[in-house]
């Protein structure tokens, strides 16, 4: 089986902000790339620079997180999450994967936190860098075969 080339665009979808983190072209390493901000209503200003960074980094592969309840119900972000996804996929013709990130935000300001990055900056990137944890698990599963 070949390795699948190209870069992965990891996303995390909030009702605010939207982190964006990109992998290398050979899908070793995930950055932190980009937090689109929106009103949480008009999806068509962030999908559509989404859509550019996909073109410009030359994105070949989407995944996105979806914020899943523990209980296993589909809450209102997740369904606004998989409504982006659609826009996503019809404005770059590339269909999101989708993964659970129930605790990427947790995990990423405990990440910040260890690093002793002031918690200004934090808000700043948080997004960002529970997209980048998105995309890493991704990569690191994409991995495994």
């Amino acid at each position: 089986k070949t390795m699948n080339q190209g870069r992965v665009m990891g996303i995390d979808f909030g009702m605010r902000h939207i982190g964006v983190a990109l992998s290398d072209v050979l899908r070793i390493t995930a950055n932190g790339y980009e937090t689109v901000n929106w009103n949480g209503v008009d999806v068509d200003k962030p999908v559509e620079r989404i859509a550019q960074i996909v073109k410009e980094m030359d994105v070949k592969e989407i995944v996105l997180g979806k914020p899943s309840r523990t209980d296993g119900t589909e809450s209102e972000s997740e369904s606004k999450a998989m409504l982006f996804a659609k826009e996503i996929e019809e404005a770059t013709s590339i269909k999101p994967s989708m993964r659970d990130e129930r605790y990427t935000t947790v995990i990423a300001s405990r990440m910040l936190h260890e690093n002793n990055i002031k918690a200004k900056k934090q808000k700043a990137i948080i997004d960002q860098v529970a997209a980048e944890i998105i995309l890493r698990e991704y990569l690191e599963q994409g991995r495994m075969f």
